[in-house]
């Protein structure tokens, strides 16, 4: 991917629903210049999808905390993500470095919601224990991709 593509993925992350005439004119190409690119990145994977951002609070979730895992040994990844796609509440989660084996953001109505969350993902096979923390206030939230224009 060049500084073109990566320029095109970046307005494209910034709102998917702009049109190629409008990137283009950003970026310095014809609308079927963009097109042509954004299906090839399409094509070659890099561009995996369109979405929708929605705020969480929006949908009733007030809550978000982080939960690391410490499992048990010899607990692959993919038992892990396993074990946590089950929970809706699950906005991501990543095996990390250090002394936790993975990381889950967790998103829920109330405190109430995330303990009872929390309770089921330590009692997972998989799991030996867990620290969380809450969220008081999120700072900064990134969800461009690509080099900024």
């Amino acid at each position: 991917m060049n500084e073109l593509d990566q320029r095109i993925v970046h307005a494209l992350a910034q709102d998917a629903r702009r049109s190629y005439a409008d990137i283009g004119a950003e970026v310095g190409l014809s609308a079927p210049a963009v097109k042509r690119r954004v299906d090839r990145l399409r094509a070659e994977g890099a561009i995996t999808g369109f979405t929708v951002r929605v705020d969480p609070a929006a949908l009733g979730w007030q809550t978000e905390g982080f939960i690391e895992l410490y499992c048990r040994r010899n607990t692959s990844p993919e038992s892990i993500h396993r074990g946590l796609a089950r929970y809706p509440e699950v906005a991501s989660a990543s095996t990390v470095t250090g002394e936790a084996d993975a990381i889950v953001q967790v998103f829920a109505s109330d405190m109430r919601h995330f303990e009872r969350v929390l309770e089921r993902i330590a009692g997972e096979s998989f799991v030996e224990r867990t620290k969380s923390v809450l969220v008081l206030s999120p700072l900064l939230r990134r969800f461009a991709s690509g080099a900024p224009s």
